[in-house]
């Protein structure tokens, strides 16, 4: 796209201001879902998703519309550079994280669950695989892999010539497919195994948690710093299956599960005496649980009760 297709209208040209921006804002709206999810799978943070799309709307709202051939592929130009000028400074921030980072979980509707690929590219394990990506090859996947854009297109949103894009794109690919769960597991799979997990941990009892966790079951929590959270994976069914069982009742307080969807697979949603305590999401395969991912730092657990939309 020309550089005149990124400058505002100026005053005197025909066109009212006001049908501009009415036009301008009903191609954001219709696309805005797309855009957050664009985002939010380069970032992992809804809060700073939501910063992107409204600078991406920002610059939007100036753009003279005539010059813009395809209003979806611009929409998405402008929130993947805004999206990586945010995930370089991100990593500055993360550096100084106290203890391990993981994504912001996401209360998903039902039917996301229905589009496999959807699904499983919001999942907390696959935002955990990305993170192991550089800025430009995580936005290269996520455009290519995803949202299946064409490489010239990635191309543009990201800065670079056609041919190096193709190259990003197969090295990530690689480095994704090394690194991801192996296999595809129904939701009803990931459910079952996870009442069952549900069930032994309410209870308490160390073999039910055996039964149901891989031999090479790994745990992470985030508290950010503010809540008691593992500062180490802890890997091992053993030693996961131990922790929970002596960790998971706390004296003189009430505690509550509740499975919900989270991050378009089933998860659950921890409350103590009453208030969101955190959020549980766990990776299955072959039955059991392979990942364990609970989110305890309060910063992230504004989008657990209300449901956010995502869409491809």
């Amino acid at each position: 796209m020309s550089e005149r297709s990124e400058r505002p209208t100026d005053a005197g040209e025909p066109r009212d201001r006001g049908d501009r921006v009415d036009s301008a804002t009903a191609a954001f709206l219709a696309h805005r879902n797309l855009l957050f999810t664009v985002a939010y799978e380069i970032l992992g943070s809804a809060t700073d998703a939501e910063d992107v799309l409204q600078e991406t709307w920002l610059r939007w709202v100036g753009v003279d519309l005539d010059t813009v051939r395809e209003k979806r592929a611009y929409l998405v130009r402008i929130v993947t550079r805004q999206a990586l000028d945010r995930l370089r400074a991100l990593g500055r921030r993360k550096e100084s994280y106290v203890g391990p980072w993981l994504p912001e979980p996401l209360l998903t509707a039902p039917d996301v669950a229905d589009d496999v690929e959807l699904a499983d590219s919001v999942s907390m394990a696959m935002l955990l695989v990305l993170e192991t990506l550089g800025p430009t090859e995580r936005a290269v996947f996520v455009l290519r892999e995803v949202f299946d854009l064409e490489y010239d297109e990635i191309a543009e949103a990201v800065g670079k010539t056609p041919a190096a894009v193709r190259q990003i794109a197969h090295r990530a690919r690689a480095h994704v497919a090394a690194r991801r769960p192996r296999g595809t597991v129904s939701p009803a799979e990931t459910r079952a195994a996870l009442q069952a997990f549900q069930r032994a941990i309410e209870t308490g009892e160390l073999q039910s948690l055996l039964d149901i966790l891989a031999p090479d079951v790994v745990a992470l929590s985030d508290g950010g710093g503010v809540k008691r959270a593992l500062q180490q994976p802890v890997l091992g069914a053993d030693k996961v299956a131990r922790l929970l069982a002596t960790g998971w009742r706390r004296r003189g307080a009430e505690r509550s599960v509740e499975l919900v969807q989270i991050n378009g697979g089933p998860a659950l949603l921890v409350r103590l005496n009453g208030e969101i305590d955190g959020v549980l999401a766990v990776r299955v395969e072959n039955g059991y649980v392979t990942g364990l991912y609970h989110v305890r730092n309060p910063e992230k657990l504004s989008r657990v009760e209300r449901q956010t939309a995502v869409s491809r």
